[in-house]
């Protein structure tokens, strides 16, 4: 009697070794204007492509939204109120498997000034 296993959903090895792990850079982009954003998130994802990366994304987050509820007069018009809100748009961009070419060409980019990045090694 035979007994048959399955493979692994979605083609991923079931075990794996040193020389199968996937070393993973995950670039977190946030900034206020989406158009700044995506400026330089192209100018990232090109950086990366001239090295021969392997890119996944961008991925866009959902936008956070702060909203302020403020008085129009301090003492007088007690129920006049402004409301003001900040949007902050979110892009995710993982690099797969970067060599240090492309880290380093990543490091020396220089994106306009409003553009947050975080970058994790995973």
């Amino acid at each position: 009697m035979t007994t048959k296993t399955n493979p692994p959903i979605g083609g991923i090895k079931a075990k794996k070794g040193k020389e199968d792990a996937v070393v993973q850079l995950r670039i977190r982009v946030r900034a206020y204007e989406n158009k700044i954003l995506d400026t330089s998130v192209k100018q990232i994802i090109d950086t990366a492509l001239r090295y021969d990366a392997k890119i996944v994304g961008p991925i866009p987050l959902p936008t956070e939204i702060k909203k302020y509820t403020v008085n129009r007069a301090s003492f007088v018009f007690k129920n006049a109120r402004e409301q003001f809100e900040i949007r902050i748009h979110k892009r995710v961009i993982d690099i797969l498997n970067p060599n240090s070419k492309t880290i380093e060409a990543l490091t020396n980019l220089s994106l306009p000034s409003g553009v947050d990045i975080d970058v994790k090694m995973m």
